[in-house]
């Protein structure tokens, strides 16, 4: 079987950022896939469960409430390896093009303060496993540490 796009990035020169992972073609609207690169593949520890899943929760909330993009979003998940998530988005987009998004999105998380959304028996399967403390810790680090000064090394794939 031929290696599907995300296989074919050297994990070792991966830098956290925001990447376009791939864009297909659904019809006549481009439906453009990104990689939010939270953490270093294979160097730094992965996220836990419990970030990972107020991460997903406070950011699909967020973000299909957002005025601009709320109508265009398609999916935000986790990826397996714990690393970061997949946002994708109807319509052709570059990484630099939502770098705004992502900072508002995270700065929401980093700031969010109550009752995490969908956090409840009746909304979730495993509603129990939250911890919006290393979350926000998460949303801070990338905010302060890559997304308030992003360049190219964190905005395109490295180079195999």
């Amino acid at each position: 079987m031929k290696p599907i796009a995300s296989f074919t990035i050297d994990h070792m020169k991966l830098l956290p950022g925001v990447y376009v992972s791939r864009k297909d073609t659904l019809g006549n609207e481009t439906i453009t896939t990104f990689d939010i690169r939270i953490t270093r593949p294979n160097f730094e520890p992965v996220m836990n469960t419990g970030e990972i899943h107020t991460i997903e929760h406070l950011a699909a909330t967020y973000l299909r409430n957002q005025k601009d993009y709320g109508s265009k979003i398609v999916y935000f998940g986790p990826m397996g390896c714990r690393t970061g998530f997949y946002l994708l988005l109807g319509g052709n987009y570059t990484s630099k093009e939502i770098i705004p998004l992502m900072v508002e999105m995270f700065e929401y998380i980093r700031d969010f303060d109550g009752e995490i959304p969908g956090a409840t028996a009746e909304n979730c399967g495993n509603y129990t496993d939250m911890d919006l403390v290393k979350a926000q810790h998460y949303a801070k680090h990338f905010l302060d540490t890559i997304l308030y000064q992003i360049d190219d090394a964190h905005l395109i794939y490295p180079e195999s």
